[in-house]
């Protein structure tokens, strides 16, 4: 937020009306198309570019002029609100479709815009971009550019989350008016909206509060704005009518009422609202007092908390895409799970065929001598799970589980268990079990082992490992190998696999077990062609 979308956005406006196209510019909110239009004015001021606006603050004459420079050409950019999605709306030669805060519009309306869009370039903002755009973007399916440099001067807002306190708000108030900057108080209720207006004049004397909501008379409206962008109102309570693309930088403190009520991507975005300028900003999330939070609402305001510093909106997009899954590319759904498939096969099928798409074979991106990417199967009599005495939320497991799955070396293992060390304490057996079985399984599918098998009699253990036919092993090493281990290993061939075996010193327990399997499988990842694992 506030890093300049906007400005990139108008240049690549000017660049396609310079090529003698049209360019529609498509925001959510009335507010911002009246805030765009004016900012758009500005910068093509003294160009011969005409510039129209459409939404419900202009006049029907003035709506009904606009569509007809549309359709012959002499509007070159407009910039408008779901009214530019209608049916009637006809464009000579549109170059270029620009939709800023790109999380606020549905399926619906994406659906009008790529029929609108057949053969135009489209441009989409946002801060804080949906699970599926986000998905799309990362998968290839469209291209992604992130703003990581913050403007000049520019400073992380001071955030805080706590209980509703009349005296704190009034006190936060008081220190951005004496400042001489103005205060954005978030209620979202439009019932008793005036109320909390009220309430808040009486207890700030001589501070002016106006009041914005989505169901005001639009001249109403227009005119509380414009007082807030010449700083006449000090205080603007509001609803979420402020959340998009709204830019005053005098306005530097924000204060949410039930925040716990709101999305993660909301608040990010409402914080946003504020920092815009050189000055230190303030956010307060606010909760009811004595209210007991879900779970769900304290991950979110701790998220907010933890996420102040520059450029957060994307890892706050990545977490939204990791808690709701990516939803389904074609078809209405913009969140849920790959029920059928699991998310990392539906990727991975999503990529391959993005691949063969673009005229590439799925592997063709892979070193030469690369195996195929194949799946391990490990047979290990050990207790290995998260317990929920060490990680209670199902949540914080589902996301160790798939880090764990993740490990593919020593460091990677070494990372995993001091970050489990710092966030849940030391891990009980079964844990250190699970991280040392995934390093294992790390090991032996780099030299091609597609089955692991640990079985042992009275008195030994044995350990048997299926090589596919692509192992990477050398065989000369694994013949000098054997030599060495003086029968205490064999190869043999099992249903046309070569499958090796090995002798290892049995233990009933099963941290040393897991240990003497370890040992053992680092021994053979020498043997692979090229040196050591």
């Amino acid at each position: 937020v506030g890093y300049g979308k906007t400005e990139v956005a108008l240049r690549a406006v000017m660049k396609c009306v310079l090529d003698g196209l049209q360019a529609a510019i498509l925001v959510p909110t009335t507010v911002l198309a009246q805030q765009h239009y004016q900012t758009a004015m500005q910068r093509f001021f003294g160009y011969p570019v005409k510039i129209e606006m459409l939404s419900r603050f202009r006049s029907p004459a003035q709506i009904r002029a606009t569509k007809r420079g549309l359709a012959d050409g002499s509007v070159d950019i407009v910039i408008g609100t779901h009214a530019l999605l209608q049916k009637d709306i006809r464009f000579k030669h549109l170059g270029l479709l620009v939709v800023d805060e790109e999380q606020r519009f549905g399926v619906t309306h994406k659906e009008r815009l790529k029929e609108m869009s057949r053969g135009v370039d489209v441009l989409t903002l946002s801060a804080t971009p949906i699970p599926r755009t986000l998905n799309m973007a990362l998968s290839g399916l469209r291209d992604m550019s992130t703003l990581e440099e913050p403007p000049l001067d520019r400073m992380p807002v001071q955030t805080y989350v706590m209980e509703h306190d009349w005296g704190v708000v009034a006190d936060a108030i008081r220190r951005e008016v004496q400042r001489g900057g103005q205060v954005y108080y978030l209620h979202n209720r439009v019932e008793d909206i005036d109320r909390t207006a009220y309430r808040l004049s009486q207890q700030l004397e001589n501070v002016t509060v106006a009041v914005a909501h989505g169901k005001m008379d639009k001249n109403e409206l227009s005119r509380v704005m414009d007082s807030v962008v010449r700083g006449e109102t000090q205080v603007l309570v509001c609803t979420t009518i402020i959340e998009t693309g709204l830019d005053i930088p005098n306005a530097n403190t924000i204060i949410v009422e039930n925040a716990d009520t709101m999305g993660l991507a909301q608040l990010y975005q409402l914080r946003g609202r504020v920092g815009r300028s050189t000055r230190m900003a303030y956010a307060y999330f606010l909760y009811q007092q004595g209210k007991v939070l879900t779970e769900d609402a304290q991950n979110r305001l701790e998220a907010l908390g933890e996420l102040t510093g520059f450029g957060s909106g994307y890892k706050i997009a990545l977490q939204d895409l990791k808690i709701r899954g990516a939803g389904n590319v074609l078809g209405p759904e913009q969140h849920g799970h790959m029920g059928a498939v699991g998310y990392e096969m539906y990727t991975k099928m999503l990529q391959e065929a993005i691949s063969k798409a673009g005229g590439a074979s799925p592997s063709s991106a892979s070193a030469p001598d690369a195996m195929p990417e194949f799946e391990t199967t490990i047979h290990i009599a050990a207790d290995a799970y998260l317990p929920s005495s060490y990680i209670p939320s199902e949540k914080q497991k589902m996301e160790t589980y798939k880090k764990i799955a993740d490990i593919k070396n020593e460091e990677q293992y070494s990372d995993m268990l001091d970050e489990m060390v710092d966030r849940f304490g030391d891990p009980p057996r079964q844990v250190t079990n699970l991280l040392t079985i995934s390093l294992i399984k790390a090991i032996v599918q780099s030299f091609g082992t597609d089955q692991l098998d640990y079985y042992h009699d009275q008195n030994t253990a044995y350990l048997s490992l299926r090589l596919r036919d692509d192992a990477p092993i050398d065989l000369e090493k694994l013949r000098i190998f054997l030599g060495q281990k003086k029968g205490a290993a064999h190869l043999k061939t099992d249903k046309g696999h070569q499958t090796l075996v090995v002798r290892l010193e049995k233990s009933s327990k099963e941290r040393i077990m897991l240990q003497h399997i370890l040992d053992a499988v680092k021994e053979i990842a020498k043997l692979k062609r090229g040196g050591a694992a």
